[in-house]
């Protein structure tokens, strides 16, 4: 007798789930549940939709060969019922049977394995006028069609975007792409405040306002100010931002309404509780993608990560496990990627914060330099950063911002911190080599060589955030600039500063205090930690600035008179 499979949500790891109990089980009769009309749609790829990259919303729906993943094409090439506009209500648990609603009438599907693949919804912002018109989250295709259909009717001026995270950033994009002027709030003291340490933040801040996006954190909602039942400004910190758009991006939670009446368990926060082969508190149940919690593999602890591509991993081993398999899910680096504008941003592992916060000693590198050898030409900007536990100098976390190639330091790192690697195991990684693709010794290498020369105590580093608070405090501390008076006249760091080029240092030592405390600095870092070794064998107390001037965001700090 045929298994019944029957899973509700057509999001990526419901469809994933049904496709690969399909390749299992030929025989297997599978019932793919969609309240919307959107089947395997390619959420991710909304705000390039709305921008105007993605031309059509079915294109985000589309297989690689260009065919649209509908319900018949479901059926035809994988034989799974696929139901849109069809609203699961409950779940019989004795019976195993579940309840749904399509085209105004109620019916029943029975089950043997019944697969829960109700993903998220967004967070609310319970201020006043919240529900006006003109207020969208852009987490479903309805909402990204609205838009683009106000842009083009409405002649829309300003925006507000209320989150500073990943959805937010890549909207503001494509919001400031269509010629509108967009602002974005952000209630922490930093963007990307969960994701990123504070001065790689910074950096992404800086890109985004250099091409034009407002930039307001530490900033509150008050309330959304609407005219005729729309949204026309939002108060924030008593000020009044004009808006006829606006954005809510503060992140989303899992939707399990049909679980909780049905009685499964739910986790602390509320995500439908799974053990490691993804099933629930029913062993006929299964439950994968946004509504479940994960493990994070480097601190054990459960923590919510929505995303599509562990949403797909889920529906593989529930495809796997509902089929007869015994597949197990281990859990999660948070790794992540974005392009803002013409830069990328990405992140693997733990942030300095989260390690500290964990329980780790984290020791850091940051390495800022282009992104294959200099003289090739094309070459472009970026900024890594490595974190490693000092203990046990095993790889904890990166993150990554630029204009070149970051999605390969990541994904190398994000591997090794998977297979348990350490620093000393990054440094002698043999990783490809030519001009056109990296230096001889890639960012990877280089920066994990950076954390093993503080580690063997061949030099210490500061990081931006220590050297602003000691110059803010007026501190006893030198920073010694070894570029050359061209590089130091273009641009320097304010306060108590020393120019002195590398070639000099040797025969001008005696210009230098041995009363302060010194920190060496450069354009990304090689000549401040060789002219901190130098000093350092000259008895000087002395530290190299990490990440040099490359990383250094703070132009427009103010020393206390």
């Amino acid at each position: 007798m045929s298994r019944e499979i029957v899973v509700v949500g057509g999001g990526a790891a419901g469809l994933k789930a049904a496709s690969r109990a399909r390749r299992r089980d030929e025989e297997a009769e599978i019932t793919v549940l969609e309240k919307g009309e959107y089947p395997s749609l390619g959420r991710c790829g909304l705000p390039y939709y709305v921008e105007g990259f993605v031309h059509d919303i079915s294109n985000l729906m589309e297989t690689l060969s260009g065919d649209v993943r509908d319900e018949e094409y479901f059926k035809k090439v994988k034989n799974i019922n696929v139901l849109t506009k069809t609203e699961a209500l409950s779940i019989d648990r004795k019976k195993r049977a579940i309840k749904i609603s399509r085209n105004g009438r109620d019916d029943e599907l029975n089950y043997d394995y019944l697969v829960l693949a109700t993903g998220a919804k967004p967070v609310r912002l319970r201020v006043k006028g919240v529900d006006a018109d003109g207020i969208f989250s852009l987490t479903s295709a309805e909402d990204a069609l609205k838009i683009t259909e106000m842009w083009m009717d409405d002649s829309i001026e300003s925006a507000v975007i209320i989150g500073g995270g990943l959805i937010g950033l890549e909207t503001a994009e494509a919001l400031e792409r269509l010629d509108i002027d967009v602002t974005i709030v952000e209630l922490k003291n930093q963007l990307l405040w969960n994701s990123f340490d504070f001065e790689m933040a910074e950096l992404v801040r800086k890109c985004i306002i250099r091409e034009g996006v407002k930039v307001l954190t530490s900033t509150t909602v008050q309330e959304f100010i609407t005219e005729d039942g729309k949204v026309k400004a939002v108060r924030a910190n008593e000020k009044i931002l004009p808006a006829e758009l606006v954005i809510i991006s503060i992140g989303v939670e899992p939707r399990t309404e049909l679980a909780e009446s049905a009685g499964l368990e739910l986790t602390e926060r509320g995500a439908i509780k799974v053990n490691e082969y993804l099933q629930t508190s029913d062993p006929f149940i299964y439950a994968g993608g946004d509504c479940v919690e994960n493990i994070n593999l480097l601190t054990g602890e459960h923590v919510y990560t929505p995303l599509g591509s562990t949403a797909n991993k889920h529906g593989r081993i529930i495809g796997d496990n509902i089929t007869g398999g015994r597949s197990k899910w281990r859990g999660v680096l948070c790794t992540s990627i974005f392009r803002v504008f013409n830069a990328d941003a990405g992140r693997t592992g733990l942030t300095e914060k989260q390690a500290r916060e964990a329980g780790f000693d984290p020791v850091i590198a940051i390495s800022p330099g282009p992104d294959r050898a200099h003289y090739y030409p094309g070459f472009k900007p970026i900024r890594l950063k490595l974190i490693a536990d000092r203990r046990t100098r095993k790889v904890l976390g990166a993150q990554a911002f630029g204009l070149g190639v970051i999605d390969k330091r990541i994904d190398v790192i994000a591997t090794a911190i998977q297979m348990g690697g350490t620093v000393d195991d990054l440094a002698e990684i043999d990783l490809a080599y030519a001009p056109p693709f990296s230096s001889a010794l890639d960012h990877v290498i280089h920066a994990a060589n950076i954390i093993r020369n503080k580690l063997d105590g061949l030099v210490e580093g500061i990081t931006p955030l220590e050297l602003i608070s000691k110059l803010e405090k007026h501190e006893n501390v030198l920073i010694l600039d070894v570029r050359n008076e061209k590089e130091f006249q273009a641009k320097r760091i304010r306060g108590n500063v020393l120019n002195i080029p590398l070639s000099e240092l040797r025969e001008r030592i005696d210009e230098i205090p041995n009363d302060k405390e010194i920190v060496t600095s450069c354009a990304i870092g090689t000549r401040a930690y060789e002219a901190a070794r130098v000093l350092l064998n000259r008895g000087f107390k002395v530290r190299f600035l990490d990440g040099a001037l490359a990383t250094w965001v703070f132009d427009d700090y103010t020393i206390p008179s």
